[in-house]
């Protein structure tokens, strides 16, 4: 019975040391390019925004970073290009994992 009880602590272990999922580079792109953001954005180039690269920087080990950014590519805002006010457009999704997924591919720029 000792035996069995150690078996199943090493196995609940080994599960939780598993990766989650790993980003979808490719969804997480052509998301991107579906709700043109790269009309405004670069990877690493400022645009009228922030490139991805410069956003990954400023957000890099602070706990706030997906909630944040999060927020800012699903809730319509304002953003100032040029001195003036636009309309900030958000992603075209309501798919939660999807939009998990471009939040962690930007951090990862």
């Amino acid at each position: 019975m000792k035996r069995f009880g150690v078996i199943a602590l090493a196995m609940a272990a080994a599960v939780h040391s598993l990766p989650a999922a790993a980003m979808d580079a490719d969804a997480a792109d052509k998301l991107v390019r579906k709700s043109k953001c790269l009309t405004c954005h670069a990877v690493d180039k400022k645009k009228d925004g922030p490139s991805f690269k410069e956003s990954a920087e400023k957000y890099r080990g602070k706990p706030e970073a997906m909630d944040k950014l999060t927020k800012h590519v699903t809730v319509p805002s304002k953003v100032k290009v040029d001195g003036k006010e636009e309309d900030h457009e958000t992603l075209k999704t309501d798919d939660p994992a999807a939009v998990k997924n471009v939040v962690e591919w930007i951090l990862s720029r």
